[in-house]
């Protein structure tokens, strides 16, 4: 593909969630999770997300059960068959914005917005192709780029047509801890939580990772010890050759003898 086909490879970003040392910053996670709420949600599904991954990451549990209380869900079928609605409890996943994929193309031109859930993980660049491409709307298109009807111009999306057009705009949204709503700070705290989103045990991946690194090398250490010495008495014993003695050699006075004898005859 020509690199409009494949779109403006995007800008590599110093991601501190990605060292092997570093965790989620739980704040930016909260301050994504609003970003979705109040500007993704509208369009976007986060199919795989139930409300009790909130907890602990994101919320407490009084606010993650009053998040999922505000939605509606269907219940098992009663004697006469009749489905009734209920309140959302914590083992219920975030609603979608749309009753299926018919729904939401009409919603949106024909065009279907991808559910979110994996999004980093789906996306060739992660969080960077994300970043990009959130920030990555010109004011105007460049002079000679051909843009379709219905269409908004981003150097970052393969064929840099896409039909979301800019969502982040600065003081879009009003921050619980008063950070400002900067839209570079506004689309990092969405990837972010859109990372933890697709990888929401990574901190306790990363933990146990380092829990086996140091016991696999407590008991490295004391294998090569306990093999050195084992093998200690066999890798420094000595063996040596004594060949086999002979009489003239035991006796040299005799040889020297029988080899006068010897020359007079």
């Amino acid at each position: 593909m020509t690199p409009a086909e494949e779109g403006l490879h995007p800008t590599k970003y110093p991601w501190e969630h990605e060292k092997l040392y570093k965790t989620f910053d739980h704040q930016a996670l909260r301050r994504g999770f609003q970003v979705y709420r109040e500007v993704c949600s509208s369009c976007h599904s986060l199919k795989r997300i139930p409300y009790r991954t909130l907890v602990g990451n994101i919320m407490t549990v009084d606010e993650a059960k009053a998040l999922a209380e505000e939605n509606e869900y269907d219940t098992e079928p009663n004697d006469e068959g009749e489905i009734e609605k209920r309140p959302g409890k914590l083992s219920d996943y975030v609603p979608s914005p749309y009753k299926n994929d018919e729904a939401a193309r009409a919603a949106n031109n024909g065009a279907l917005p991808p559910d979110l859930s994996l999004m980093v993980k789906a996306r060739h660049g992660g969080c960077n192709y994300i970043f990009n491409l959130l920030t990555g709307y010109p004011e105007e298109p460049p002079a000679g780029a051909v843009v379709q009807s219905g269409l908004n111009f981003n150097p970052y999306f393969p064929g840099t047509g896409i039909a979301m057009a800019r969502v982040l705009y600065d003081g879009l949204v009003d921050y619980e801890d008063g950070t400002p709503a900067t839209t570079s700070q506004m689309a990092k705290d969405v990837v972010e939580f859109l990372n933890w989103s697709a990888e929401p045990e990574m901190d306790d991946r990363k933990r146990m990772g380092w829990k086996v690194m140091a016991i696999g090398s407590v008991l490295f250490g004391l294998s090569v010890w306990v093999k050195r010495y084992k093998w200690s008495t066999i890798k420094t014993r000595k063996i040596i050759y004594n060949p086999p003695v002979n009489a003239a050699s035991r006796n040299p006075s005799t040889a020297r003898v029988d080899t006068k004898i010897s020359s007079g005859r």
